[in-house]
């Protein structure tokens, strides 16, 4: 990379930067309480998404090996039963419960949105009782403050349930998977 690439590239992220602190304030204390959660959302997203590629693979591996000698040595078929039940319950605990919080993020979004839109509508009847309705460039502002956390909150909420929905989807094939290798004949 040649020192003018690097320039513009620094150039580009200062500007980009500048452009994004722009964009957060105009949207009020709503947009960094979305940006927060944003955070939040995609750190929990990504943590389910590690647990069931790298932690949950190796647990299972365990619990089929264990299944294996149980099934060979215990002639009763009812404790073996007991045991595949306890395991399967435990795997649904440790793969669906945490999505709880995260279906939860989910449904706030829309909802922080809802709330920056009041919020930027209190802005606008402010300068409206204060000016009159003669100052169109200050209702405007507001207006954008009330436009830009609905529609924040909206793309945060629909990007959530694609992941969300992901997610469930591969927490019920874990979970049919383990079933499916606990199996006794």
């Amino acid at each position: 990379m040649s020192v003018t690439d690097w320039q513009t590239t620094q150039i580009w992220l200062v500007d980009s930067g500048h452009a994004l602190l722009d964009l957060m304030g105009a949207g009020g204390m709503v947009m960094w309480m979305l940006a927060a959660l944003c955070v939040l959302f995609w750190t929990l997203v990504l943590e389910r998404f590690w647990y069931m590629q790298r932690q949950f693979p190796a647990w299972m591996r365990e619990r089929t090996q264990a299944w294996q000698m149980i099934c060979c040595d215990v002639s009763s078929r009812e404790w073996p039963r007991a045991v595949r039940a306890a395991w399967i319950a435990q795997a649904g605990e440790q793969l669906m419960t945490p999505l709880g919080v995260i279906k939860a993020l989910v449904a706030l979004f829309p909802l922080l949105g809802l709330l920056g839109t009041v919020t930027g509508m209190v802005a606008v009847f402010d300068v409206l009782a204060t000016s009159g309705s003669g100052n169109p460039r200050a209702m405007a502002s507001g207006v954008w403050q009330a436009t830009l956390p609905t529609l924040a909150g909206m793309v945060l909420a629909i990007g959530g349930l694609f992941s969300l929905a992901h997610l469930e989807r591969n927490a019920r094939r874990a979970l049919a998977r383990l079933s499916d290798q606990l199996r006794h004949d």
